[in-house]
Formats: structure tokens, sequence, C-alpha cells
């Protein structure tokens, strides 16, 4: 949906809204934050779990360290002026 069209809906909700008693509004806010709250705290969970266990290998720290150094190869020739 576009913005103009959210201001509209929100605008008639908040139509429908006026005739709550005040209790009913802040019961009514504390449900849409605590919806909020825990809409944004999953979404962090997803993200996370995308990255956790992305890389899988047997090898130890170390030997991975240990073989990413072999690897290198230096190749670097200095040339006299």
């Amino acid at each position: 949906m576009n913005t103009s069209n959210n201001t509209v809906m929100l605008d008639n909700y908040l139509g429908l809204l006026k005739g709550l008693s005040r209790e009913n509004k802040i019961k009514l806010v504390a449900r849409l934050t605590r919806d909020i709250v825990e809409k944004t705290d999953k979404k962090g969970e997803e993200v996370i779990d995308k990255f956790f266990g992305a890389f899988k290998s047997n090898k130890s720290t170390d030997e991975m360290i240990a073989e990413i150094r072999e690897s290198r190869n230096f190749n670097r020739t200095v040339e006299p002026f």
C-alpha cells in the first residue's frame, strides 16, 4: 500500500477508536506495542539464524589457520634501481 492509502486507513481506525474509553485505549496501545516488539525480536533472531552455522567444517580453528598460512604464496621480487 502506498502512503496515502495508509493515512486514510489510519484516519478511519482513529475514528473508530475515539469511542473507546481511556482504559481501553491504553490496553490497545500496550497490545500494539507488544506486537511490534515481538515482531522486531523475531526479525533479529531470523537474521542471526541465517548466519549461524553457515560454515561447517570438521577441522579445528588451529588447523584452518595453519592451512591458510601454508597456502599463502609470496612471489614478490624486489627490482633493483
